[in-house]
């Protein structure tokens, strides 16, 4: 018998509901059981006859009874055979091995400085993060708070899937006004990252088994994207004039480069490197992605122009708000040729549908109203103190003597280079226990047998920079 509980704060018919699939799913009312009608049922248990149709209604809809007017309501046939064992229901499906996502996953964290580990750090030459302050949230939440309040409704609902139009448009203008990159809002697909963008190339634009080139030390998370992919991925090597174009395969489909700042040795790419690279595009018909994830903010003259800007027909352009303002908000952009931007929109609305609308809305009022070129600015004159920080701390120690400095023209991250001979991961873990984390060269290497040490200074003060770096010449030295 269905009792009710008056002490109990869910309403009488939801009790007696619980109750009901309670003794149905568990066996206690078998299948094919006949349920007292509900003017027989109400008055036994203390309700109105109401309640007890409501519950009646519930079991029927939600397939736990059937019902007929001569028949009256019956426990279903086949709930109680369909109940699984014990075992399986604790169980659950068996999860399938993924090799290539375990490998990479465990790489992309060690990459990354492996924050897990629970040592004190006092210095952290992260390379990958940008200075943020209090000034930056102060405006931040207001623009936040701005969108929020004067957004349109419509905005909420399902939008463009090449992202929020005013933000494009505020976009095209930087591009243009900045990097010598014009082009229409048409050819700008937003993203949420790198990863993101290069996954959407690979189910764009290529086949599965299909030969791509990476740089070779690079950006492991690129490689790792295409590799997850079931691309057949080969590494390039980089010397001191960026990528070796040579030594690309010629079946390639894809190159991907970081030309005006090397992702891991910092160098620039020369330009008859870059003209090697466009010609050969050219001839062979394949893509070049252009990741420019730092080349905002350079120490010496202005920024390089884009290889897009010279070979648009068949080089895919990648922006990246992470560095420039903050990794957390998860917005970057593919720019390209219309018809090129328009198939990775089709992919993206098929499995992405769209990035979420308030960090689009937030970043839009963000640039409009002035905050983005003011922290832009701001930032720049702080990562030109630390740059100039940490190359005089590293030629005043002698450590610039013993090991190759490179990358000091641009972005937030220098090299600081050993003979490939070297124990880099005996002095990584040393300066660990010292409380500075480095970050080895050889986490960037696909095959490359290089060593040494990227060192980010943009969330290190010019204090730390000074102390580390001396720290850090002490084992070196």
């Amino acid at each position: 018998m269905l009792k009710v509980n008056r002490d109990d704060d869910r309403p009488i018919w939801q009790q007696l509901l619980d109750q009901a699939i309670h003794n149905i799913t568990t066996g206690k009312w078998p299948p094919g059981e006949l349920l007292l009608p509900s003017r027989e049922l109400a008055p036994l248990i203390g309700v109105s006859r109401s309640t007890i149709q409501i519950v009646y209604e519930e079991l029927f809809s939600r397939g736990y009874t059937v019902t007929s007017r001569r028949g009256g309501t019956r426990v279903s046939d086949w709930t109680y055979a369909t109940r699984p064992s014990e075992d399986a229901a604790e169980q659950g499906p068996v999860l399938p091995d993924l090799p290539l996502l375990d490998g990479a996953i465990g790489h992309l964290q060690s990459w990354f400085g492996d924050k897990a580990n629970r040592r004190a750090i006092e210095i952290d030459f992260s390379p990958h993060e940008p200075y943020l302050d209090e000034h930056f949230q102060k405006n931040w939440r207001h623009s936040f708070l701005q969108a929020s309040t004067e957004t349109n409704l419509d905005s909420w609902a399902y939008g463009d899937a090449y992202g929020y139009v005013p933000l494009r448009e505020q976009i095209q203008r930087y591009l243009s006004l900045e990097r010598g990159v014009h082009v229409g809002v048409d050819q700008i697909l937003l993203t949420s990252g790198a990863q993101h963008s290069i996954d959407l190339m690979a189910q764009a634009l290529l086949q599965e088994g299909e030969t791509v080139s990476v740089e070779d030390p690079g950006f492991p998370a690129a490689w790792m994207a295409l590799k997850y992919r079931r691309m057949q991925v080969v590494s390039v090597p980089v010397d001191e004039y960026g990528l070796c174009v040579d030594r690309v395969p010629p079946e390639s489909r894809l190159v991907y480069v970081t030309p005006s700042h090397q992702c891991a040795v910092g160098v620039i790419m020369s330009e008859p490197r870059r003209q090697q690279l466009l010609h050969m595009a050219a001839e062979q018909r394949f893509w070049i992605v252009e990741d420019d994830y730092d080349s905002e903010f350079r120490y010496r003259g202005d920024p390089l122009p884009t290889l897009f800007s010279q070979r648009p027909q068949n080089t895919l352009y990648m922006m990246s708000f992470s560095k420039m303002i903050a990794p957390g908000i998860r917005i970057s952009a593919i720019v390209g040729p219309k018809e090129t931007i328009r198939q990775l929109a089709r992919v993206h609305e098929l499995t992405y549908r769209h990035l979420p609308i308030m960090e689009q809305l937030t970043l839009t009022h963000f640039i409009e109203h002035g905050h983005f070129m003011r922290h832009m600015r701001r930032v720049r004159n702080v990562y030109r103190r630390r740059h100039e920080a940490m190359t005089k701390a590293i030629i005043a120690t002698g450590l610039s003597e013993r090991f190759t400095l490179s990358g000091v023209e641009t972005g937030l991250h220098m090299l600081l280079e050993a003979e490939s001979t070297f124990d880099e991961e005996a002095v990584t873990s040393l300066a660990m226990d010292k409380g500075i984390r480095v970050y080895p060269l050889s986490k960037y290497g696909l095959n490359s047998d290089r060593k040494g040490w990227v060192l980010g200074f943009a969330k290190v003060d010019e204090a730390a920079i000074e102390e580390g770096i001396k720290r850090l010449a002490g084992m070196l030295l």
